[in-house]
């Protein structure tokens, strides 16, 4: 019997070693060492989590792997504060590097020669750095690029007629550059954005380009776009041969319509409000959505930044969090939380701070405080931002609902009601969360603050928005 037994386990440690094996290989181990030396090689003043011990796909900041974790298909690095030219042979020798952002920092020089070795790139966003000089005579090795922002750089020189040869492309962004010349030719049919203002360029406006509005060209030294002549419905020119009815039987028949459309209008509300009032203790809370996170203020004060944690692997800029959608979580006294889904795929919540007398030294002050919380029951902040007209806390977001809906809905569809046990594991989460957070701060430090017990991770942990 010993002898099955050897070779059982014999059997055991090599599918054992496989697996490791399996999984040590999937670390895009040379891609890591690629990117160590490219932030080793560039000035940088925000700290990056990128650690050669650590996986890359799930713990280094603003990184995203392919599906089985063997290469990395994209890089973000937006408002990082990233100086200098980039180093050569660096982010080029990611061949398997799909999106590249390196938007609003403090980039500098040529454009990277070396980036035409990406050839599966499908966005690359350059724009808000200080690059200068000519763009590259050719585009052609980006059969795959959909995405070319490189606005708000000092680039100059002609527009390359070759980027017509980028059949993929959808978003093209040049404005505020100092390009010259004339524009070429841009006859691509999957193009649907197109800015080309602020820069120096003169002649006409190539016919394929004509179907994009005005701004596109506004800042340049262009000649006029010829305007179209008005259409002229065939309608309008009969207008006055189809008007046979008399002013009083117009006017009568439109405040009968008008009658008629009142009494359907308060039937219709009587029967919704019925059915609401019905259907109110059933039905689960729903989640507002919203179509933009930026709605409610459309003036970010320029002089605000983000500010993110030691330790958070985030990686977005303000344009980024503007520019997600939203869902409404909960409101409070203090503002509007709510869930935003960013480009990348991540979720984070955003606690919108209103009627928050504070001035930027005491707030940010305030946050490094709450920031520096570590507690099994409290959620820890992952970034702030501050500005006269807008005041942001950011954290991870969990997906396991609100406590409120654990407490306190109606037992729906779906819906298993919570047991003494878990409420009171709820219940002592919240108390040692709150203990914790009145310990650290010690009460007298806080000259505002707040609670929000909306959105708990799980029942034993607590999420106290300050």
């Amino acid at each position: 019997m010993a002898k099955p037994n050897l070779k059982m386990m014999c059997k055991f440690i090599f599918a054992a070693m496989f697996v490791f094996f399996s999984l040590v290989a999937a670390e895009p181990v040379e891609d890591k060492e690629i990117l160590v030396n490219f932030i080793q090689s560039i000035s940088h003043s925000r700290a990056i989590n990128w650690d050669m011990g650590s996986s890359a796909c799930e713990n280094w900041t603003g990184i995203t792997c392919n599906h089985d974790g063997s290469s990395i298909v994209a890089l973000r690095l937006p408002a990082f504060s990233l100086h200098g030219p980039i180093p050569p042979n660096t982010l080029s020798r990611l061949s398997n590097l799909q999106i590249l952002s390196l938007r609003s920092n403090g980039l500098t020089g040529p454009f990277p020669s070396d980036f035409s070795n990406l050839r599966n790139l499908t966005s690359l966003y350059l724009q808000s750095n200080g690059f200068y000089g000519p763009l590259p005579l050719s585009f052609t090795y980006w059969n795959n690029l959909s995405i070319l922002d490189l606005s708000n750089n000092g680039f100059n020189g002609s527009i390359s007629p070759s980027i017509a040869n980028m059949t993929h492309l959808t978003a093209l962004n040049l404005a505020n550059n100092s390009f010259s010349g004339e524009i070429p030719d841009l006859s691509i049919p999957s193009l649907q954005v197109l800015d080309l203002s602020n820069n120096n360029l003169t002649g006409p406006v190539p016919q394929s380009l004509k179907r994009f509005p005005s701004s596109a060209f506004v800042g340049n030294d262009l000649e006029p776009l010829s305007p179209t002549p008005p259409v002229v419905s065939p309608r309008s020119q009969t207008s006055k041969k189809s008007s046979k009815f008399s002013e009083h039987a117009i006017l009568g028949i439109a405040i009968g319509g008008c009658a008629i459309a009142f009494v359907l209008l308060a039937l219709l509300m009587i029967y919704c409000h019925s059915k609401d009032k019905k259907e109110v203790s059933e039905a689960p809370p729903k989640e507002e959505k919203v179509t933009k996170l930026r709605s409610g203020s459309q003036n970010v004060n320029g002089n605000g930044s983000l500010v993110f944690f030691e330790g958070s692997s985030l990686a977005f800029d303000l344009e980024d969090l503007f520019r997600a959608s939203a869902e409404v979580l909960g409101k409070g006294t203090f503002g509007t939380t709510y869930k935003a889904a960013l480009e990348d795929t991540s979720t984070i919540v955003v606690k919108r701070l209103k009627e928050v007398a504070a001035a930027k030294r005491d707030f940010e002050l305030q946050m490094e405080l709450v920031g520096n919380i570590r507690h099994e029951n409290v959620v820890p902040l992952r970034a702030y931002y501050y500005s006269k007209d807008e005041k942001l806390m950011i954290y991870d977001y969990y997906d396991q609902g609100s406590v409120s809906s654990l407490l306190h809905a109606k037992r729906g569809e779906g819906r298993t009601p919570l047991d003494w046990d878990s409420r009171l594991r709820i219940a002592i989460g919240a108390a040692r969360g709150i203990a914790y957070i009145h310990t650290q701060t010690n009460r007298k430090t806080c000259s505002w603050k707040h609670k929000s017990l909306q959105h708990l991770p799980k029942p034993t942990a607590i999420w106290l928005c300050m």
